[in-house]
């Protein structure tokens, strides 16, 4: 199986310019969607500009302590995607992965402090030896046994290899901010006004009233967003 493809195939959401050379890395199986994910050695490259070929990216993966969400990764193909949290630990420089408004992947610089959280949105649930199994977003999953989690709602994980502690949980519903994650309103924050079926009724930080579809919508906190979500 390749492990490229033309560059003027890419998704939409890649912040990359569509000209010049002909392929790209195409990203390994992995927790996100192709759709809000991109390779490592994209993101190293063609994003934050800490190297100018597919070479130096591997060498800063292969010799530099890299993490995403704490854990470090050597796989140049390595999808990151949505929320992720990616570390450069022997530079003390980290970034989350968000979407701009006009739908393309892009990272914002957070702290040290933040680094070690990442909000994540249950897309599951199942019942595994008598717990909860809450699955979420970006591949993980999180054993439980309280109830009141349903599929729709967030949580806020403390991060790193054996972590993953469950330090907060936001329902989806009224009064609570949402993340727009599809859509011609992608990377809106609004606070829901009302939930019609599979649809959602926001109010956008200019006041509009919006609605969209509910699959969307991902919830970041009550009265302030749980993490930072732009510069």
């Amino acid at each position: 199986m390749s492990k490229h493809l033309n560059r003027h195939f890419a998704p939409k959401t890649w912040k990359i310019k569509r000209k010049g050379i002909k392929y790209i890395t195409k990203p390994s199986p992995g927790p996100h969607k192709k759709s809000i994910s991109v390779p490592l050695n994209v993101v190293l490259r063609d994003i934050l500009d800490y190297a100018s070929n597919n070479k130096e990216s591997r060498h800063i993966l292969e010799t530099k302590n890299v993490t995403i969400d704490g854990i470090r990764r050597k796989d140049y193909r390595f999808p990151v995607g949505l929320f992720d949290v990616l570390s450069l630990n022997e530079i003390d420089e980290h970034f989350r992965i968000i979407l701009t408004k006009m739908g393309k992947i892009d990272l914002i610089k957070v702290s040290k402090d933040e680094s070690s959280i990442k909000i994540c949105k249950i897309t599951g649930k199942s019942v595994v030896k008598g717990k909860i199994q809450l699955n979420l977003y970006d591949g993980k999953s999180k054993l439980v046994t309280d109830k009141s989690y349903k599929v729709g709602d967030s949580i806020l994980l403390s991060l790193g290899k054996g972590k993953n502690e469950i330090k907060k949980h936001v329902g989806l519903g009224k009064n609570v901010l949402v993340y727009l994650t599809g859509g011609k309103h992608i990377g809106q924050v609004g606070k829901v006004q009302d939930i019609k079926g599979n649809r959602i009724v926001y109010k956008s930080e200019n006041g509009d009233v919006v609605e969209t579809l509910k699959e969307y919508a991902f919830p970041v906190g009550e009265e302030k967003p749980l993490i930072t979500l732009s510069n």
